[in-house]
């Protein structure tokens, strides 16, 4: 189960999984934040390939208007599956 906390339309929190059967909604409310935005990640525990995907897809409609997602708060098995991916390199992590 996932749960998406907005803060605004630059801030979300999330908690919980967020995988292929959480994917849509996720997409539906990411595709709501506009310019620099941030994700908190403190209460997420799983990220799947699908979650991955809605993130970068995010990011790079973001990027084509000068924005972009920061990234806070990955527990260590989530920041492993972005280094694995080589997201680290795509996204402003902490």
């Amino acid at each position: 189960m996932l749960e998406i906390i907005k803060d605004g339309s630059h801030s979300i929190r999330l908690k919980g999984r967020l995988d292929a059967t959480q994917s849509e909604m996720a997409f539906e409310e990411f595709a709501s934040l506009t310019g620099e935005c941030t994700v908190h990640f403190e209460e997420l525990d799983y990220i799947s390939s699908a979650g991955l995907s809605v993130l970068l897809h995010t990011q790079q409609r973001l990027s084509g208007d000068g924005g972009s997602i920061k990234l806070r708060g990955l527990n260590q098995h989530v920041r492993l599956v972005f280094e694995y991916a080589g997201f680290d390199m795509i996204f402003d992590m902490e």
